[in-house]
């Protein structure tokens, strides 16, 4: 997709103009109630009618069928998880079985974990001799270290020993070479990364990773919740051994709405180290068996029942990914994002662009860096400009293909020109929290 030439002013908005005119994808942003200019779908994506359509679908069949909607809705909810993760396959490259929707990220993390950790070790890495370590890197999204070190704490270790980070080189990214050193210098038994780093937005290599990683003796893990509904990803072909990622971003599923995973078909039938009935065998479920036999399928993974009306929104949400394509959406996002770091450029030298230069190496959102960046992003939000601020200098701008144009990303650049140089930011207090 062709991005507008770089100008400000009416010929900058005239040439955005022109070019969400020429959008195959503009017509979608008619679905979605989106509040002002919206460029924070990297933390929660805005309602849909589509989504809207699938709870009220939900809340029709709970009225008609109470109980018996277990087996008689349509589809069923027995199924509900299985069902939503034979959706999300397609778009993270894995194959229907590879794939269940389920528990929230977090929770996916300490379980997948905590699984293969322990297969890594016999099978039970508390009772190992000599267990390795889970390699991260410093820059990770918070709660997935708090999980990994949990996990490594209920098994008597101590973290400070079976966690290696990979530290950053300039703050930002993390190199691919000083990954490999990790893998070479220490004992590794999973590799557990980020599709993109939250702050920056540098987007890895996920099949390289996957292959070092496997060079080396470790499973390779990834948490998607940065690229998932806008990087096309592919799994099962990469070899990845399991994956975590939420669906309230780009998928656009709403606040706190149900996660999914993927484990690959190699290793079904492992034990997973949190286990609920939900992840029984379906055959046998419901004969109550007290030893658990785990489904032969990603869905051995679900610890407790499905939240049906939780689930409800991303049923919805996927018609809307499904037919605007993903391919599509990539190709979308990185001309918008492109444009953004064009415009971003031509700001004063104040501005800098925090996120990688190349589009291959980059998600769906990029880090404006600034001085006073909290500042920013209240005054950028009193103006109707939603983005997000992460300590220390970063403001996350993130025009999400379903509905932003070049038209509103001209806007950001052009309101946070206008702010600078007026200095109207100054008369903004920082935030107490960020979202």
């Amino acid at each position: 997709m062709e991005t507008p030439a770089v100008a400000f002013g009416e010929t900058g908005r005239q040439r955005a103009r022109a070019a969400d005119e020429r959008d195959p994808l503009a017509e979608f942003a008619n679905r979605f109630d989106v509040p002002g200019t919206y460029m924070d779908g990297n933390s929660l994506g805005p309602l849909s009618a589509d989504a809207v359509a699938a709870v009220e679908h939900v809340l029709d069949e709970w009225r008609d069928y109470a109980v018996e909607g277990w087996t008689d809705a349509d589809p069923d909810w027995f199924h509900y998880g299985e069902r939503l993760g034979g959706r999300l396959a397609p778009l993270v490259g894995a194959r229907e079985p590879e794939v269940a929707v389920c528990g929230s990220t977090t929770a996916n993390v300490h379980t997948l974990v905590g699984t293969f950790y322990d297969a890594a070790n016999g099978g039970n890495a508390a009772h190992a001799d000599d267990p390795g370590v889970v390699l991260v890197n410093e820059l990770d999204f918070p709660t997935d270290h708090y999980a990994v070190r949990a996990q490594l704490r209920a098994r008597g270790l101590d973290p400070d020993d079976h966690l290696a980070v990979v530290e950053s080189r300039d703050g930002r990214t993390i190199e691919q070479s000083d990954i490999e050193r990790a893998l070479q210098e220490q004992d590794v038994d999973i590799l557990f990364f980020p599709s993109v780093l939250y702050r920056s937005g540098q987007l890895f290599d996920i099949a390289e990773l996957a292959a070092l990683a496997h060079e080396y003796g470790a499973y390779a893990g990834f948490d998607l919740a940065h690229s998932v509904g806008v990087v096309p990803h592919d799994l099962h072909g990469a070899g990845v051994d399991f994956a975590v990622w939420c669906h309230y971003k780009y998928l656009n599923a709403g606040p706190g709405a149900v996660a999914g995973l993927f484990c690959h078909e190699e290793h079904f039938g492992i034990q997973p180290a949190l286990a609920g009935w939900w992840g029984h065998e379906k055959e046998t479920q419901f004969e109550m068996r007290q030893t658990f036999t785990p489904a032969a399928n990603a869905g051995a993974f679900q610890i407790g029942t499905v939240p049906v009306l939780a689930a409800a929104p991303l049923d919805g949400a996927l018609d809307v990914i499904h037919e605007a394509g993903i391919a599509s959406l990539r190709e979308k996002s990185a001309a918008l994002a492109e444009y953004l770091v064009a415009l971003v450029d031509e700001l004063p030298d104040a501005f800098a662009v925090g996120s990688p230069r190349d589009p291959a190496r980059r998600g769906g959102h990029v880090a404006v860096e600034h001085d006073e960046a909290a500042r920013l992003a209240a005054a950028l939000t009193d103006r109707d400009v939603i983005v997000d601020y992460r300590p220390p200098n970063v403001v996350r701008v993130a025009p999400a293909p379903l509905y932003t144009g070049f038209v509103d990303v001209h806007r950001v650049a052009a309101t946070l020109r206008s702010l600078h140089e007026s200095r109207a930011y100054e008369a903004y207090e920082p935030p107490s929290g960020v979202t």
